[in-house]
């Protein structure tokens, strides 16, 4: 099973070989990435739970052989997508599982195999290869934006929180135990400071999504650039995210070689990254970009919202909910934002509180108010982005309309 390895190599053949384009080399690289995070998820799962236990001492991460490891990510993501794209998932799922059952049992001086190793190797199948090869596809195709965009949030998730810091962890000092050993109330603070820290990467995402019709992936891009939700305030919040939550964890491992790698995440972005990504949005969104990148920063709030065009945002006048709420947006001093009584829009049928942006940006009850108050200033703004993320806008929706906050009839004319 040793000669697993030798996919990698195979597999950068088969890619000189194919010479795929800039979007399909791209998504083959993340393909491999998502299989390369599931499947180690997949093995500590196994390994915790008896399935197998691996008996070499020497090339583990993670208790993992390290050669295996790549061998089956570029087997269960690139292989597939360079050989043919369009195979069902059900046939690589099947090949990938007879290939397993074939060699698996013949790891005698490799692995130990436990009676139940059949659950493990269910698990690391349908954790790596569909996840991967549909991630892979819709990035080709681009099909699918959700979905995309949720998959690389599991990838790159896996990848800045667990895998580097558990790599640099390996060689440095600090440990993944400290979260669990540590005082209750310690561990809990900096986990709770986390997700909070990760509000404007989410948010960001979310904008990537619903306004550039693209994803954070540097070969899966926006094709519109994005200057609202957090990049009205600054231009990279993913990687500001992404540090102050790597600085947490350090705190929280009591990891000394952790801060010293999120420093170095730091100066990367800002010398190499960051220049390179400037240069490109130059080249594909030209006089937009500029006149954005001339007043926001990479890595600096600005105190008022960067807005092309002015907003409004429409409450009723008759609602005691949507007066105070009016109130309540008013004494924040918006900037660029026209609060309108709804009574007063021209379409017929508005029955919530509704916000009208640049290029044609709509949002609608409590999503209108997060939107209003990121016109606010920065600790406003963060509030916005808290309320309109994906699971959490619904939930308080639901709670607002319970307190009788819920769409109504305005009254006409006649009746007002």
């Amino acid at each position: 099973m040793r000669g697993l390895c030798l996919v990698v190599p195979a597999g950068l053949a088969l890619a000189l070989w194919r010479r795929p384009d800039r979007r399909t080399a791209g998504a083959v690289l993340l393909s491999f990435l998502t299989a390369f995070v599931a499947i180690g998820l997949a093995n500590k799962v196994a390994m915790a739970a008896g399935w197998w236990r691996y008996t070499v001492a020497d090339g583990l991460f993670l208790g993992i052989p390290l050669d295996l490891w790549l061998g089956w990510a570029v087997l269960w993501g690139p292989v597939p997508l360079l050989l043919r794209r369009r195979l069902p998932i059900w046939t690589v799922l099947l090949a990938c599982g007879w290939l397993d059952l074939l060699f698996m049992p013949r790891l005698d001086s490799l692995a130990q195999l436990n009676h139940h190793w059949l659950y493990g190797e269910l698990l690391a199948l349908l954790l790596g290869v569909p996840p991967a090869l549909l991630l892979g596809r819709w990035t080709i195709d681009q099909r699918q934006l959700t979905g995309r965009v949720l998959l690389q949030l599991f990838t790159f998730t896996g990848l800045a929180l667990w895998l580097l810091p558990s790599a640099v962890m390996a060689r440095g000092d600090g440990s993944w135990s400290h979260l669990v050993d540590d005082p209750l109330w310690r561990s809990s603070t900096v986990v709770q400071l986390m997700a909070l820290a990760a509000v404007p990467a989410l948010s960001a995402m979310t904008e990537f999504a619903s306004r550039g019709r693209g994803t954070p992936y540097p070969w899966d891009p926006p094709s519109d650039l994005v200057t609202t939700g957090p990049y009205a305030y600054v231009a990279n919040p993913m990687q500001i995210s992404a540090v102050l939550v790597l600085a947490l964890l350090a705190v929280g491992t009591h990891s000394w070689s952790l801060a010293a790698a999120t420093v170095g995440a730091v100066a990367f972005s800002c010398f190499v990254a960051d220049p390179h990504e400037r240069t490109d949005l130059a080249n594909r969104l030209g006089q937009q970009w500029l006149a954005y990148d001339a007043e926001v920063k990479p890595w600096r709030f600005r105190r008022t919202p960067y807005a092309a065009e002015p907003a409004a945002l429409y409450l009723s006048d008759t609602c005691i909910i949507c007066r105070q709420t009016r109130a309540l947006v008013e004494c924040t001093n918006p900037r660029d934002l026209t609060i309108r009584a709804a009574e007063g829009y021209t379409v017929a049928g508005l029955r919530r509180a509704l916000y009208v942006g640049p290029d044609d940006l709509h949002a609608s009850g409590l999503a209108a108010v997060a939107r209003g108050l990121e016109h606010s200033g920065p600790g406003w703004a963060y509030l916005g982005w808290s309320i309109r993320l994906p699971v959490v806008r619904p939930m308080l929706q639901l709670l607002v309309d319970g307190m009788g906050g819920g769409p109504r009839q305005l009254p006409t004319a006649k009746e007002t």
